[in-house]
């Protein structure tokens, strides 16, 4: 993801439902160590760094399910597992806009996904000065049918265009989440 340094970071984690809230926050600490080591550990000026002297806030958010498998399609069966699986689609799709991410797999339960981590800029988070689609929909002062597709797949396309791929694909991802 292109990552502006001039703007508020936030690390951002997708764990599953079904493990307790400590644990929840003990797998998003181990997948930000994988991060680290992913993408810090020989690069003394990768923005993990920054991240961790600047900005320090943590975003833990609900991945639904997880499993260790995959179906034999590839397609990843749990919702956490599919949402690694979109990002890694995204980054082949995109060379240029790689998303940058980590995670870990539990060995105590049953080497099953248990977190995702990312670091994201403020134009994914901070919904009044960067919108969300629909929110850049009622900004435009567009008036589109709710029955009218074709319209509302031009606007889509116009959105992306102007936020980014990248932006528009993680808002997406991450603000249609609640809290874990």
């Amino acid at each position: 993801m292109g990552i502006s340094n001039n703007l508020e970071k936030r690390m951002y984690f997708l764990v599953p439902y079904n493990i307790s809230p400590i644990q929840q926050a003990i797998q998003a600490g181990h997948s930000m160590g994988e991060y680290a080591l992913k993408y810090g550990r020989y690069n003394p000026d990768h923005l993990i760094w920054e991240f961790l002297e600047e900005w320090k806030t943590w975003i833990i958010l609900n991945g639904g399910t997880t499993n260790n498998r995959f179906d034999l399609q590839g397609v990843a069966q749990g919702t956490l597992n599919q949402y690694v699986q979109d990002i890694l689609e995204f980054n082949s799709a995109n060379p240029d806009l790689k998303i940058e991410h980590a995670t870990f797999i539990e060995p105590d339960i049953n080497d099953a996904l248990t977190a995702l981590c990312l670091i994201v800029d403020e134009r994914v988070f901070n919904r009044d000065d960067y919108p969300d689609f629909d929110g850049w929909v009622v900004e435009s002062e567009i008036f589109v049918s709710a029955k009218d597709e074709e319209n509302w797949k031009i606007l889509k396309e116009e959105y992306v265009k102007e936020v980014g791929e990248d932006i528009a694909f993680l808002k997406e991802l991450l603000n249609t989440k609640k809290l874990a």
